[in-house]
């Protein structure tokens, strides 16, 4: 094999990567597109003089090494360096180091670009030193008329990486330790490549796990002018994930489960409601009726209802001449209370249901996940975030959300022309309460 042609081995078939030494690795539709790219950049790179495509100084993507050598006053220099380019701070993503070239640009004389060489620069990866593993090219190719080893460095999509438990940044032509406000940077790009965990893609689900006609009877024609889905045409799979129910690969995402998956539960273990009605007032009460409702977003709003309605008590009132029934609390606020809950509560990383425990004086609901976003503690009657944008979307135009950023506002006025005391919240990091107080007697 020539000094050119070697490099670590992209396979664009069935979603596998070979490694430079033949280990594969199961990789997304995406990241084998991704490689492919790569592969056909570095082999355009790899015959042609790098000195032309780089350029011969170092820059926030460039560095140099004299040699391959791991070891030297600062750890490991090669490792360091594979670390800063995987993380990225400037936003180029990625960078190419090349080993056999002087700090000032000239190549050095001797440099090995055997496969031996280009192996043990690729077990790095693999060595365990590395996390999260990036990925990276290893190849040889010509700088200046000269044989160099090329590291072609991906940015990553999971940031900040480290190399034996360090951050290491370039910012400029220097790589160096990260600072705190790097890491913050890279933790807020993670954040951002991963995006908001309502519209990705659960793994574990199929189409099986979504209720289609559902989605065609009822989804489709709420968030869609009927108009415009006569006009696309659009094939099923299309309509669903333009509608970020799937992804483009037709795997439901957490949304898509949650609104219309058959039971969301059996995928999202937390998403489902559990009531709880109490025959006094504390938690060592008798238990008069209790049920987990595991529907999506219609059969839980559905269902939820009647059993509010079930608990429900009325009492007469005089008004003058006439009578009202005046119920115990507004079913208005007990929808929005128990709506909001749904919208924004933590469905990634809590397996805890949202509570709704009825009190024979009160009712308190619960859900994981606390203040997100721009809200905190101290102005989350004020200011709104979306933990779950997509799924707010949803509910808006199902019809279970009004107006964003209201329900607060909303549940007081209700409790308020009802005559119950206003709500109580209990905010703390990791989880939201709210406390809907029974009218005076």
């Amino acid at each position: 094999m020539s000094p050119q042609a070697r490099r670590v081995r992209f396979s664009v078939g069935p979603a596998r990567m070979l490694d430079a030494d033949g280990r594969s690795e199961k990789l997304t539709a995406s990241t084998c597109r991704a490689a492919a790219s790569t592969y056909e950049r570095m082999g355009a790179v790899s015959t042609q003089d790098l000195a032309d495509v780089l350029g011969t100084r170092e820059t926030p993507t460039l560095e140099f090494k004299r040699t391959a050598k791991r070891e030297g006053k600062r750890g490991d220099a090669i490792g360091n360096a594979v670390c800063a380019m995987a993380n990225d701070l400037p936003g180029k993503g990625g960078g190419d180091i090349l080993v056999g070239v002087g700090d000032d640009g000239l190549p050095v004389d001797g440099v090995d670009t055997g496969d031996r060489a280009l192996l043990a620069l690729t077990d790095l990866r693999d060595d365990g030193r590395l996390l999260d593993r990036p990925s990276f090219t290893v190849q040889a190719a010509v700088y200046r008329g000269k044989p160099v080893v090329h590291l072609h460095v991906e940015a990553s999509t999971t940031p900040p990486v480290r190399f034996e438990g360090v951050v290491w940044v370039r910012p400029g032509p220097t790589t160096r330790r990260a600072t705190r406000d790097d890491e913050r940077v890279l933790a807020e790009r993670r954040r951002a490549l991963d995006g908001p965990f309502d519209s990705r893609p659960v793994h574990s689900s199929d189409l099986d796990d979504l209720d289609l006609e559902l989605f065609r009877s009822s989804y489709l024609p709420s968030l869609v002018d009927p108009d415009v889905i006569d006009e696309n045409g659009r094939p099923l799979t299309q309509q669903l994930a333009s509608l970020h129910l799937t992804s483009p690969e037709a795997t439901p995402t957490a949304l898509g489960l949650l609104a219309v998956g058959f039971d969301p539960s059996s995928r999202i273990p937390g998403a489902y409601v559990q009531f709880i009605r109490y025959q006094g007032t504390d938690l060592d009460a008798p238990v008069a009726d209790d049920q987990e409702l595991r529907q999506n977003l219609a059969g839980t709003a559905s269902r939820l209802e009647t059993v509010l309605r079930g608990h429900l008590h009325t009492r007469l009132v005089e008004d003058g001449f006439r009578e009202t029934q005046l119920p115990e609390y507004p079913l208005e606020a007990l929808r929005e209370v128990c709506m909001n809950a749904l919208m924004h509560r933590n469905y990634e990383t809590s397996y805890a249901p949202t509570r709704i425990a009825w009190f024979d004086d009160r009712i308190e609901v619960t859900n994981p996940g606390g203040p997100y976003g721009q809200v905190r503690d101290d102005n989350f009657d004020r200011v709104t975030d979306y933990r779950n944008p997509s799924l707010a979307a949803a509910m808006k135009g199902l019809g279970y959300v009004n107006r964003f950023g209201r329900g607060i506002g909303r549940i007081q006025a209700a409790l308020k022309r009802n005559g119950n005391p206003p709500a109580e919240f209990q905010v703390d990091d990791s989880s939201w309460a709210v406390v809907l107080r029974k009218v005076p007697a």
